[in-house]
């Protein structure tokens, strides 16, 4: 069991950067694959980038590539999401998740409560 909070949204203009946290607590939390997705106002939630549990693979959106980078500190239980470069479009409730693997991340149903992230024309 892993439990999920994340923290670093808010309202940021076009070009802006914002970094989120996702603190994980539990026995066992530096040891799943994590991940960030997000949610717009009548949307899915989609997919936005992932990280093993050692931190050696990452993948990430096409729509975020070479703009956000996922990272994360085992001693401290803790991914991060780095946005750079926000669009209007990237405007959305980012979600934090776990699993077993980074295939699993999106069905274990480990979530966090979300961090809204609005950014502005």
């Amino acid at each position: 069991q892993v439990q999920l909070v994340e923290s670093g949204g808010g309202l940021v203009q076009a070009g802006g950067s914002l970094r989120l946290s996702c603190a994980a607590s539990g026995r066992t939390a530096s040891s799943y694959a994590m991940g960030w997705f997000r949610q717009a106002p009548g949307e899915e939630r989609d997919f936005v980038a992932a990280i093993s549990w050692s931190g050696g693979t990452t993948y990430y959106a096409d729509s975020v590539k070479g703009r956000f980078t996922i990272s994360r500190d085992n001693a401290k239980n803790t991914v991060y999401l780095q946005m750079n470069s926000l669009k209007p479009e990237d405007t959305a409730v980012y979600y934090c998740a776990a699993g077993s693997s980074i295939a699993t991340i999106a069905t274990m149903g480990y979530w966090g409560q979300g961090t809204q992230v609005t950014v502005s024309s």
